[in-house]
C-alpha cells in the first residue's frame, strides 16, 4: 500500500465526530480526557466506540505543531550499538522511554563525523524532544553544537560542555574489588595487571582508568597495603593479560591475588595461570571490572564489578525527560562474586 493510499484510508477525528454524532470539538476533548464537556456517559462510550470501530489514532505530527512535542528521543552512538554491553544500554533506555510514552530512535555514527551529522540533523528534523548522546568506552568526548540547541544528556561520557552526564562509578568499583581480596585476608601480595599510561593520562581515550586505579590504591593505603607488582599493558586484551600474569609468574614473590583492569585481561591470566599449573582461587585469586558475559562461563567464575549499562541508559532517559542533574550521576557498579576469590594459600 502506497503512503498516499495509507493517508487516505486513517481514521480521522471528523470521521469519529461524525460516526458518535457529536462536533469535532466534543469528540476531541472526550478522546483527550479532558473534563467540563458536559457529556453523557453514554456519549462518551458512543465515542470510544467509534474510535475503535474506526481503528482512529491521534495524528502525532499535528498534536506536537500544538504541544511542540513530538514524544520522539534520538539516542545517538559512535560505536555503542555493536558492542557486548550494547544491549543494557539501549535496553534501560527504551524501557525509560516507554514508561513515558516516548519512542527511541536509534542512530551509530561509527565515528564518521559526515555520517554523525546527517543522522543528528534528520532526528532534529523530526522534532525530537532530547538526545541522549552515548561513547562506546567511558571518555570525554566532544558533542556536535547541532545538539547543544535543546535538551541533550551524555551517557558513558564527558564533554568541556557543561552538560547532565551519567556514568559508572568506577572510582567506587576499584575500592569495591580491592575490599573484596582485603576482606579475605590478602594484603601484600596484591598484584595489578593492566597499567596503561595512554588510558590512565588521557581523558579522550578512557575515564575508567585512573578512576578505577584511584580506587585500589586509596583503599589499599586506607588498609596500610600496597600493590605488590604492577603488570603495564599495551592495550586491555587476554593476549596482554596472558603475558602478564606470565611476566608476574617468572619473579620470586608470587602474587596471592591479582587484579584485572577489566575482564579481558582476566582471561588471558586465566590462561597463564593454568598453562602454568596453578589454580584459581586456590593457588592465586583473580578480581577484575566489567562483567562481560563470558565471565560466569568461566571455570571457576570470575568475580567482577559489573558495568551497570542497563540502569545507565534508564538513567539518561529519566534525567532528559524529568529534569536537570546539577551534578554527574554516578551509577555504582555491583560485585558480582563468583568463585574466584578465596583465602591466602600459604
Amino acid at each position: 500500500m502506497g503512503r498516499g493510499q495509507m493517508g487516505r484510508n486513517r481514521a480521522t477525528l471528523a470521521d469519529v465526530a461524525q460516526r458518535a454524532g457529536l462536533s469535532k470539538t466534543a469528540a476531541s476533548m472526550v478522546l483527550n480526557g479532558r473534563e467540563g464537556t458536559r457529556l453523557s456517559a453514554e456519549a462518551h462510550q458512543r465515542v470510544f466506540a467509534a474510535a475503535e470501530e474506526l481503528g482512529y489514532r491521534p495524528n502525532v505530527a499535528a498534536r506536537s505543531l500544538r504541544t511542540r512535542k513530538t514524544a520522539t528521543i534520538a539516542f545517538v552512538s559512535d560505536i555503542v550499538a555493536t558492542t557486548r554491553f550494547a544491549g543494557g544500554l539501549i535496553r534501560g533506555a527504551l524501557d525509560a522511554a516507554r514508561e513515558r510514552d516516548h519512542v527511541l530512535l536509534i542512530a551509530e555514527t561509527q565515528g564518521d563525523a559526515a555520517f554523525e551529522r546527517y543522522a543528528i540533523e534528520a532526528m532534529l528534523d523530526r522534532q525530537v524532544d532530547g538526545v541522549v548522546y552515548a561513547a562506546m568506552a567511558t571518555r570525554r568526548l566532544t558533542v556536535p553544537p547541532a545538539i547543544l540547541s535543546g535538551p541533550v544528556v551524555l551517557l558513558n561520557a564527558t564533554s568541556p560542555e557543561d552538560l547532565p552526564r551519567v556514568l559508572p562509578d568506577d572510582e567506587r568499583a576499584g575500592r569495591t574489588v580491592t575490599t573484596a581480596l582485603l576482606d579475605r585476608g590478602h594484603r601484600d601480595r596484591i598484584a595489578l595487571i593492566g597499567r596503561n599510561r595512554l588510558k590512565e593520562r588521557d581523558p579522550e581515550v578512557s575515564l575508567a582508568a585512573q578512576a578505577r586505579l584511584r580506587g585500589i590504591r586509596e583503599t589499599l593505603s586506607a588498609a596500610g597495603a600496597t600493590l605488590l607488582a604492577e603488570a603495564f599493558c599495551s592495550d586491555w586484551l587476554p593476549e596482554h593479560g596472558y603475558a602478564a600474569m606470565r611476566t608476574l609468574l617468572t619473579k620470586p614473590d608470587r602474587p596471592s591475588a591479582v587484579i584485572c583492569m577489566n575482564d579481558r585481561l582476566a582471561f588471558g591470566a586465566y590462561q597463564a595461570l593454568g598453562e602454568a599449573g596453578l589454580a584459581v582461587p586456590t593457588d592465586i585469586s583473580v578480581v577484575s571490572f566489567d562483567d562481560d558475559p563470558i565471565a560466569a562461563w568461566l571455570r571457576p567464575g570470575l568475580s567482577t564489578a559489573a558495568l551497570p549499562h542497563e540502569q545507565m541508559g534508564r538513567r539518561a532517559v529519566e534525567i532528559l525527560l524529568d529534569g536537570r542533574a546539577t551534578e554527574p550521576v554516578l551509577v555504582p557498579m555491583p560485585l558480582r562474586r563468583r568463585r574466584s576469590v578465596a583465602a591466602p594459600s600459604a
